[in-house]
């Protein structure tokens, strides 16, 4: 009886991630043609106490490509404690010809990031909002790219790639293949024609279509989530006018974060929000994926106090690396990032222990992100 559910979940959850890599082959790859910048952007950026990235970032956004009166960049201060307002200030005085506002956040829900992005849109006059992080580096023809999509298939929201700037220790790099299934399971289920995920650090969508869905309402008692929740309402009102932008050239980089509790309390944070999915397909995938990952770590106890045999759960682990490794390979190579085989092997066998560990402890305790505290 109990071989016979194991085999179930292996061949179902074989058959997801199967599903996914094809998703994620459907997904064209797109390319920047000589489209001419006719849409005007409105960047809103979220920060709190980000002294150590801001400089990067703002490098990076004097790099783009696109005409500076077309886009506007609205930075929204999440009560910083050190000098990144200052450092913000200092950039727009030294490049006058790029059009940058600084706001104090104006907390109204539980949700500090939503508050920031509302605070900016209700000033905001240009029709297309774009969203990213102070952490991160924008790549240059990353708003023609946008504007490319707008001009060409008239979306209502269009998710884009992230992924974390690659270091060379084990800690970061299982931070990396962890992301990157997240990106890998994005863009498949985009294939499927079934989204459920997107990264608020890469996405864009238009003001008049946010306002349609009234924003945030109904969630913003959830801390994080800004992207996904936002991702759902547009999929349930415009199911053909959502658009993943598949481009190499439109890649955001981000950071992994430097100690063990740190990526505990992120995870924490980005699991809380999963079981306030509303759509089906997302609760779906998240059920079996859990599922997978908590067998794997109770193999030794079927082992011992089970008739289960050891070739059972051989087929187990070894299907699972095998599947898993499939999606995470082509996520690697479409991200550009190395494949290193030791990491990625010790990762896999880590990753179903860390997974299950994140997800009973969401459950259960509250967590800690830019200082502060945030309750069950």
């Amino acid at each position: 009886m109990i071989s016979a559910i194991l085999y179930s979940i292996i061949v179902v959850y074989s058959a997801l991630i199967l599903s996914l890599v094809y998703g994620f082959r459907k997904v064209s790859t797109v390319k920047l043609q000589s489209s001419k910048p006719v849409t005007n952007f409105s960047v809103i950026i979220p920060f709190r106490d980000e002294t150590q990235h801001l400089p990067t970032l703002l490098a990076s956004i004097k790099r783009l490509h696109y005409p500076t009166s077309a886009v506007s960049f609205w930075f929204v201060d999440d009560a910083s404690e050190d000098d990144s307002y200052q450092i913000i200030e200092n950039f727009s005085k030294e490049n006058p010809t790029i059009t940058i506002t600084i706001l104090k956040n104006k907390r109204v829900s539980n949700s500090p990031k939503k508050d920031a992005i509302r605070t900016a849109i209700k000033q905001l006059q240009n029709d297309w909002i774009v969203t990213t992080d102070a952490d991160c580096i924008l790549p240059p023809n990353w708003l023609h790219l946008f504007n490319q999509e707008i001009v060409l298939k008239q979306p209502k929201m269009i998710a884009a790639p992230v992924t974390y700037k690659e270091e060379k220790s084990f800690f970061s790099y299982f931070q990396l293949l962890d992301f990157l299934s997240l990106q890998g399971t994005t863009i498949g289920s985009f294939g499927l024609q079934i989204p459920f995920m997107c990264n608020g650090a890469n996405l864009a969508y238009q003001k008049k279509a946010f306002l349609a869905v009234q924003g945030f309402a109904g969630n913003d008692t959830i801390a994080s989530g800004d992207d996904v929740f936002l991702l759902e309402k547009f999929v349930q009102k415009w199911p053909k006018k959502v658009l993943y932008l598949k481009s190499r050239e439109a890649l955001v980089q981000t950071f992994s974060v430097p100690r063990f509790q740190d990526l505990i309390s992120q995870r924490i944070r980005w699991a809380s929000k999963s079981a306030n999915y509303s759509l089906l397909s997302g609760k779906l995938i998240g059920v079996m994926v859990i599922l997978m990952n908590l067998i794997c770590c109770l193999s030794p106890f079927l082992l011992l106090f089970t008739s289960i045999s050891w070739q059972v759960m051989l087929l187990l682990w070894c299907s699972k690396l095998i599947i898993d490794g499939l999606l995470l390979f082509q996520t690697l190579q479409f991200t550009q990032q190395k494949f290193r085989f030791i990491y990625v092997f010790l990762s896999s066998i880590l990753y179903p222990f860390f997974t299950v560990f994140v997800f009973l402890k969401s459950f259960f305790t509250s967590y800690t992100w830019k200082q502060r505290e945030f309750k069950k």
